[in-house]
């Protein structure tokens, strides 16, 4: 392929279009915020802005980097339903908490942990949850409509107007999918998505080339491809799938902390706990736990900014303050608890708080999951954090950490999906983390974890 490789990237938080060459090289980019439209009818994507973001965007890139196809990856949990003409329902934002309305009937309708390792979620975390109760409160839209795309698809449909279901996002905590078994679950039967579902493609499959009105807005050769897409967690992933042995495990942070543990078993996975089975561009489960570690940071460190020091931090552990979970919303092995400081902190001691908060939650997650070997490659918004990377490296002596120093990871990864199979480009130099030196860390961590377990 000659050309460069676009990335649109919806995340929760931001909107990016980056540009690489084939060998990985960020060429170009550019972001905006992603903005939750707050209804009628429910809170959702303003994908309107998105489009427009995008068509500029491109424009602008195609100038300097002449792009030669274009990848999706989007935050999971979202979809679109559609008809020839476009959206029939906004794509709803996963934090909408209205669909709690139908718990009791969808219920009955949720198969069984063991089959689609996808734990019950609050709001619309499982895809499923959305899906029925749009279908129970649109029966008009649902009948009219003629596909039901998950939201990387959805923009690959926009771009090449072939429409696609992939895996990834079918497997992530959607109730959809059967991943051990690698096919749909019953629910989707039940709610008679089969009329629904475009067929399965993978995320590196060129669905065919840009339609004419994309390439006269861009200025984009007429030629250039639209892939099909994939989940962003799964997309962080693939350049560690191409280059390293199994066991290792990504902690992909963000938003949310996502724990990728490649070389773990999926049979023990916990429901109650958050676990789940992510699905891997080739079908292969992947043991995953996770919790809202970004947004927890945020609800912690408040106005704050800057990284937290070792005499700040070393300050939090001899007082023994303690950030006690949860401080989000949504996900996580402790979502029913409301967060709770204990102890007294000075202000500017709180960015040392949340850092230790992630990092002793990650730790927890870590050992919960039965990540106990191999390497820990921190990626995302935390792999700039040092004190993240030699708190976890005290925490886990017996593994090596390293932080990626790469804030495009995701997208990057992404990229390499236009080489897919058997591409590979060289990685993001990674850091090794030292473990810092704090006496008390230990007593510090057994403290925390005697908290939650009297909190119970």
């Amino acid at each position: 392929m000659a050309g460069a490789v676009a990335v649109l990237d919806v995340g929760k938080t931001n909107v990016k279009l980056e540009v690489f060459a084939l060998d990985g090289e960020l060429l170009w980019e550019r972001q905006i915020p992603n903005r939750v439209v707050p209804g009628p009818p429910y809170p959702h994507a303003d994908v309107e802005a998105i489009w427009t973001f995008l068509i500029a965007a491109l424009r602008d890139a195609n100038a300097a980097h002449p792009i030669a196809a274009i990848v999706p990856t989007t935050h999971a949990c979202a979809g679109a339903l559609v008809d020839d003409s476009g959206l029939l329902l906004p794509v709803m934002d996963y934090e909408f908490a209205g669909v709690e309305e139908i718990e009791p009937s969808y219920a009955k309708l949720r198969p069984p942990y063991r089959e689609t390792l996808s734990p019950p979620l609050p709001g619309g975390l499982n895809l499923g949850k959305q899906i029925a109760w749009q279908k129970q409160r649109f029966p008009e839209a649902f009948a009219r409509a003629r596909f039901y795309l998950t939201y990387p698809q959805y923009w690959s449909w926009r771009l090449s107007g072939v429409a696609a279901s992939e895996v990834t996002m079918l497997g992530s905590h959607s109730d959809l999918w059967a991943p051990r078994q690698g096919r749909f679950s019953r629910l989707a039967a039940a709610l008679d998505l089969a009329r629904l579902t475009p067929p399965l493609r993978p995320a590196w499959q060129r669905l065919g080339a840009i339609t004419a009105n994309v390439a006269a807005l861009t200025g984009l050769n007429p030629t250039a491809q639209a892939l099909s897409g994939v989940h962003d967690s799964n997309a962080s992933l693939l350049p560690h799938l191409a280059a390293r042995e199994a066991p290792f495990t990504i902690v992909s942070t963000g938003t949310w902390v996502i724990l990728m543990a490649v070389g773990v078993g999926v049979e023990h996975l916990v429901a109650e706990d958050d676990m789940l089975a992510n699905v891997d561009v080739e079908g292969r489960p992947i043991a995953c736990a996770r919790f809202m570690g970004g947004r927890e940071y945020q609800e912690i460190i408040g106005e704050l900014k800057g990284e937290a020091d070792l005499a700040s931090l070393r300050r939090i552990v001899a007082s023994r303050a303690l950030a006690l979970p949860c401080f989000a919303p949504a996900g996580g092995p402790f979502a029913a608890r409301k967060g709770e400081i204990r102890g007294k902190i000075a202000p500017q001691d709180r960015t040392a708080l949340a850092t230790l908060y992630v990092a002793l939650m990650t730790d927890l997650m870590l050992t919960r999951l039965g990540a106990r070997r191999g390497d820990l490659i921190i990626e995302g918004s935390f792999a700039a954090n040092a004190s993240f990377a030699r708190l976890l490296a005290a925490l886990r002596p017996t593994q090596n950490v390293f932080s990626g120093s790469d804030a495009a990871g995701t997208a990057r990864g992404a990229s390499l999906l236009a080489q897919w199979p058997g591409g590979r480009f060289a990685a993001a130099p990674q850091q090794p983390a030292a473990p810092i030196e704090i006496t008390e860390l230990a007593a510090y961590r057994a403290a925390w974890t005697k908290a939650i377990d009297a909190s119970a």
